[in-house]
């Protein structure tokens, strides 16, 4: 992130609607669930999708059975393939330029490995691997650069491989400096699990499934949660101050209310307090 503050960078990796052409409608896949009313193909217009690319049910997506479009987050993706990838064509939408719904999801995952690299800096613990982290930031930054054509080259599982280890030290690092209580639950299946004001301060939630828990007055102070499910988790009270790698998706997901505390990047969604 060259001649960029920490904090212009992170907002880059924020979705900004009104700079896409509403490709997260139109490029991914979705199935009639619990999280959508219906089912939807891939590479088709969900048909809430105005012609202005604005969702015509925005405002009303849960009560209309789309609560899985809420937590779905781009981290910036959908602007950068719109404004960026695209920019000076003939056209700049998906319908004029069918190859930007090919090109979205590979830039999601470099935007999401982006963000977590970001957020591993901002962390005082992780400085031995801070330049390692840099480095890599600043060549996966230099991918987004790149043309349709050099996008659809990219082997994102391997860069995958090759970021992971880096965040999983900064994590070590960070929450090693929490003590020795470290509760490990790394993947763990916690459905539905009663964990009311249990002390996860500094604990390993990498990938656990936590979908409707009982997190309320929980302490996850310190713990990471990077793809941790927290699809209706009650975190109604819980301390999240420094939690590591949690996304405002993941927030979305979760219920809450105005005694929950989340890190001062992120903030507490509209549903917890109404």
């Amino acid at each position: 992130m060259p001649g960029q503050s920490t904090a212009d960078f992170r907002q880059r990796l924020h979705a900004d609607c009104s700079a896409c052409a509403g490709l997260c409608c139109v490029a991914p896949a979705f199935a009639k669930s619990a999280d959508f009313a219906i089912t939807k193909p891939a590479g088709k217009a969900c048909p809430n999708l105005r012609d202005d690319f604005r969702c015509g049910i925005h405002s009303r997506l849960r009560e209309s059975g789309f609560p899985g479009c809420v937590v779905f987050d781009c981290f910036g993706a959908g602007q950068q393939v719109t404004q960026v990838t695209f920019s000076g064509r003939s056209g700049r939408n998906w319908r004029d330029e069918p190859q930007m719904l090919t090109t979205f999801p590979i830039m999601r995952h470099l935007h999401e490995l982006l963000y977590y690299l970001s957020e591993a800096l901002t962390l005082p613990a992780a400085e031995p691997v801070h330049d390692d982290l840099r480095d890599a930031l600043n060549r996966i930054e230099a991918l987004t650069a790149g043309t349709p054509a050099e996008l659809a080259q990219l082997e994102v599982g391997e860069l995958r491989e090759q970021v992971n280890p880096l965040l999983l030290r900064a994590s070590e690092l960070t929450r090693a400096s929490y003590g020795r209580s470290r509760p490990d639950h790394r993947g763990a299946q916690l459905i539905g699990a009663i964990l009311r004001g249990a002390n996860l301060r500094a604990a390993s939630l990498r990938g656990a499934t936590l979908l409707g828990a009982d997190l309320r007055l929980a302490d996850l102070r310190g713990a990471d949660l990077i793809g941790a499910d927290l699809r209706g988790a009650d975190l109604s009270g819980a301390d999240l101050t420094d939690a590591l790698y949690l996304t405002q998706s993941q927030l979305d997901a979760a219920k809450g209310d105005a005694g929950t505390r989340v890190p001062a990047a992120l903030h507490r969604p509209a549903h917890w307090l109404s």
